[in-house]
């Protein structure tokens, strides 16, 4: 079962991954008319325009494109660093499966609820799962969110669905929503570098 559950996974959006592009316009606003009333000053003034000139700002794509590396983010990394995701994080490290979700060499799909999908849980249970004592069965309920393989929304279609846990979720792709037992799918396809992450507003339930 290890090999199964270290394969859960929630996560977050991926907001902080958005690479932030600064570039600068310099200003270049000389009227002809200053220009043929002082000429020798026009000619000293491209020597400071060139330093203005954007070649500097040419290397702001680059620069722009290091903020993507953040996209090589696991699984366990994503929901760490998603505020509504914070119970789904201590669910990870509860079942000892924080270690399991950084691993590279996964390739996975998880479904995962956010804090509200699981404060909506009937009282006392959440914290009854959190216990060292219910490490497994926090697991299994884990690893019932995770299919193996990466698979992207566009591939989802209705019927049963293997999970990790070894019993199936009933997926039901709409026309306006796609549903995964009685959970909806908020949001899709958050890449990590080990699977993707869908976003889903009800905790699963192994029936």
């Amino acid at each position: 079962m290890t090999p199964n559950t270290l394969r859960i996974a929630l996560g977050l959006l991926l907001f902080g991954t958005a690479p932030l592009a600064v570039t600068a316009f310099p200003q270049q606003a000389i009227s002809d008319t200053h220009m043929s009333q002082v000429e020798e000053p026009a000619a000293e003034e491209p020597a400071v325009e060139e330093p203005m000139v954007e070649d500097p700002t040419a290397e702001d794509p680059a620069a722009a494109e290091e903020p993507m590396a953040t996209t090589e983010q696991s699984i366990a990394e994503i929901a760490a660093g998603d505020e509504n995701f914070e119970i789904l994080t201590a669910a990870i490290e509860a079942a000892g499966l924080t270690e399991a979700l950084n691993n590279a060499d996964l390739s996975v799909t998880v479904f995962a609820p956010t804090d509200e999908a699981f404060e909506a849980l009937p009282e006392g249970t959440l914290e009854t799962l959190l216990l060292p004592e219910n490490r497994d069965q926090l697991a299994q309920i884990l690893s019932y969110h995770v299919l193996d393989g990466e698979v992207l929304s566009t591939d989802l279609a209705s019927g049963e669905v293997d999970t990790l846990a070894g019993a199936p979720v009933m997926v039901m792709v709409g026309e306006e929503a796609v549903t995964i037992n009685e959970a909806n799918v908020v949001a899709t396809d958050i890449e990590a570098s080990n699977g993707v992450i869908h976003v889903i507003d009800s905790v699963l339930l192994p029936m």
